[in-house]
C-alpha cells in the first residue's frame, strides 16, 4: 500500500495524490484582453483626459454657448485674462472612470431658441463617439445638465460690462 499525500485541512482524511490536488485547486482565470489591456502591457487612462476630450466633444455641438455651472463661467473668464493662461476645457464636465467603462456628466448653457433635446442627442453622441474612438473606454452614460439658457440680450449687457471696465 502506498502512501499518498494528505491534503491539510481534508474534512474526509482521506488522502489525495498530487494529480488530484491539482484538479481541485482553483483555477487562474486567463486576463481578458482588449484595446487597452493586452498581453503585452496595460494603458492606463486618467480621468483628466476623458473630462477634456469630453469638454472638447461638448463644445464642437451646435446649440452649446458655454459649460458649465454661473460659478465656474466667472472663474473661467477670470483666469483666461490672466497672460500665458491656457483655457480650462474640461470645466464643466465629470468622470467616473473604471478600467474598461466610464461615465460622464456634462453641465452646459444653451442658446435662447435651440431644442434642449436636440442639443443634448448631439453632446450624448458626440461624447461617445469622441471618447471611446480616443480612449477605447466604454462609454456607459452621459448625463446632460442643463444650468441656464444664454438670451440675445446677454451679449449686450456683456458688451456694455466690458466698457465700463476698461474706462
Amino acid at each position: 500500500m502506498s502512501e499518498a499525500a494528505k491534503i491539510p485541512g481534508s474534512s474526509s482524511g482521506v488522502m489525495a495524490t498530487p494529480e488530484e490536488q491539482k484538479h481541485s485547486a482553483p483555477q487562474e482565470q486567463p486576463k481578458k484582453n482588449d484595446a487597452l489591456h493586452t498581453d503585452r502591457g496595460d494603458t492606463t487612462i486618467e480621468e483628466t483626459v476623458v473630462q477634456k476630450l469630453a469638454g472638447m466633444a461638448t463644445r464642437e455641438v451646435p446649440g452649446v454657448y458655454a459649460m458649465g455651472s454661473a460659478g465656474r463661467r466667472a472663474f473661467s473668464a477670470l483666469t483666461e485674462r490672466i497672460p500665458g493662461s491656457q483655457t480650462n476645457v474640461s470645466g464643466g464636465v465629470s468622470v467616473e472612470k473604471g478600467e474598461r467603462q466610464t461615465a460622464i456628466d456634462v453641465s452646459i448653457v444653451v442658446e435662447y431658441g435651440i431644442s434642449i433635446v436636440d442639443v443634448s442627442q448631439g453632446i450624448r453622441r458626440n461624447v461617445i463617439q469622441s471618447v471611446e474612438h480616443a480612449t477605447g473606454l466604454e462609454v456607459l452614460e452621459v448625463n446632460v445638465n442643463v444650468t441656464d439658457v444664454h438670451l440675445p440680450d446677454d451679449d449686450q449687457q456683456d458688451q456694455k460690462d466690458q466698457k465700463t471696465d476698461l474706462q
